[in-house]
């Protein structure tokens, strides 16, 4: 476990925090491994880095959104921002099917590698584990079934539900309350530094997973644990 520089604002605590009741899970790129989306670009004609810009300008909008107080589904945001960005590249189908065929990948995804032993060591420390998407439960479900952990999930939920796209505030308190859970008994587990931070300032501890030795946002309050996988995590919480 590599642990953050203390913040002067948010100091980390030199023993970590104390073992959650219930670790709160991201979805997308947290336990999904969307890599292979870049190949679904290549192949309808488009450049396989458009995959990266693409999913920065999806979760861009779905913030807007919300702070313009409305939703809107991930998929509908998603397909409508994929026509945006592929309008214009020589695509080699009607733009109408290389979105299709984009979106579908979603259905496609497999979990990182460190998930399914991670989930497994973290389940077995006697920790409820629940998702917590912008996308929908529908995606959770079929990832963690793929991998053969579904069932140490007790819920997946969505923000759908709630009707705000984390990182408002009212996303984490809405897992927090149908889990019946305070948030100082509840953890976040995340790659995105801005869910990591949302989630810090509703009151839940935090575990960023880092799993390319990137560099934290010094404007984003530090998170609580910094690991490489989830496997570290579990060795920290045990």
């Amino acid at each position: 476990m590599t642990d953050l520089p203390p913040s002067s604002d948010h100091p980390v605590s030199p023993d970590g925090p104390r073992r959650p009741r219930l670790l709160v899970f991201d979805v997308n790129e947290t336990l999904s491994d969307m890599t292979p989306l870049s190949a679904r670009f290549e192949d309808v004609g488009a450049p396989a880095h458009l995959a990266k810009l693409w999913f920065a300008e999806l979760l861009r909008d779905g913030f807007a959104v919300t702070v313009s107080g409305d939703i809107e589904s991930f998929a509908t945001l998603g397909a409508e921002a994929l026509r945006v960005r592929l309008h214009g590249q020589p695509l080699d189908s009607p733009l109408d099917a290389a979105v299709d065929h984009v979106m579908q990948g979603f259905s496609e995804l497999a979990v990182h590698p460190d998930v399914v032993q991670g989930v497994r060591a973290l389940a077995a420390l006697g920790i409820r584990l629940v998702t917590l998407s912008n996308g929908s439960a529908a995606v959770a479900d079929a990832l963690l079934e793929r991998a053969g952990v579904r069932d140490l999930f007790e819920r997946l939920l969505t923000v759908e539900d709630e009707g705000v796209w984390k990182p408002a505030l009212r996303a984490y308190a809405y897992a927090l309350e149908q889990c019946g859970v305070e948030p100082m008994d509840a953890m976040l587990v995340a790659v995105h530094p801005w869910d990591i931070d949302g989630a810090r300032r509703a009151g839940l501890a935090t575990a960023w997973i880092d799993r390319s030795d990137g560099r934290y946002p010094s404007y984003f309050g530090a998170p609580d644990l910094r690991v490489a996988s989830l496997t570290e995590l579990a060795d920290a919480l045990s």
